[in-house]
């Protein structure tokens, strides 16, 4: 129940108080997720939820082809988020064989450049991904890096 953060990934962490939106983390992941599949449909690739399983998925009708381009695992707190998605973007899928992502041994990972066949841009990614989220939540992200967090 394990998943990999490393190069090549957005990952997302959104801080937000869930009570200027709405209080539903439910609702909250499924924007997260759409957030990717907007973003992956930008580049052609149909993505999708499946039941029981959080996440973006690829292929989603058939079970033997399905596999994951992102990830997603959220906490919350008097409706205050915390952690968020990793979106595989230029990830070197090779780490995903140490581990059981997310305890789903039935199913593979991808990456945007798996799928496509060329190295993406990460920050012109990260821009789509991020004007999707601006959309959905009807807001204007800002960018917090490590180094201010930790000033």
């Amino acid at each position: 129940d394990i998943t990999y953060h490393g190069p090549g990934q957005i990952v997302g962490y959104p801080l937000l108080d869930l009570e200027h939106f709405f209080t539903d983390i439910h609702k909250y992941m499924r924007y997260l997720e759409e957030a990717i599949i907007r973003t992956i449909a930008h580049y052609g690739i149909a993505g999708g939820r499946i039941d029981g399983l959080t996440g973006v998925w690829l292929d989603i009708d058939d079970p033997k082809k399905a596999r994951k381009i992102a990830a997603l695992g959220v906490k919350c707190s008097r409706w205050l988020t915390m952690h968020g998605f990793a979106f595989n973007v230029n990830t070197d899928l090779n780490y995903f064989n140490h581990i059981v992502p997310c305890g789903i041994a039935t199913r593979g990972v991808t990456s945007l450049q798996q799928e496509l066949g060329k190295e993406m841009d990460i920050r012109v990614v990260s821009g789509i991904v991020k004007g999707h989220l601006n959309d959905l939540f009807k807001m204007e992200l800002v960018n917090v890096s490590r180094e201010t967090l930790n000033a």
